[in-house]
């Protein structure tokens, strides 16, 4: 019996909301890496159908934070800016 090799896995550009939210949030001090994945999460949701605010977004995602809220807000609003997006 043989196995066929795995399809490859083709990247994501850099312009998918995907990769746009979890690049703004890389940086944000969080007690553990997953807290980071939430919050991306929520940032993503927040970017792909805009119904509250940023702040709603960072608040629900439940991220055990090592800043204030009001510092990852601005680091996201930030970095999101860079990377292009309207807010």
């Amino acid at each position: 019996m043989t196995t066929k090799p795995p399809p490859s896995v083709k990247p994501s550009t850099d312009a998918h909301l995907e990769k746009i939210a979890y690049a703004s949030v890389e940086n944000i001090p969080t007690v553990e890496p997953h807290d980071r994945d939430r919050l991306a999460y929520n940032v993503w949701r927040f970017l792909q159908f805009r119904r509250d605010p940023l702040e709603i977004a960072v608040r629900s995602a439940g991220a055990r934070l090592l800043i204030s809220e009001q510092e990852v807000i601005q680091k996201i609003t930030q970095r999101l800016q860079q990377s292009g997006v309207q807010l």
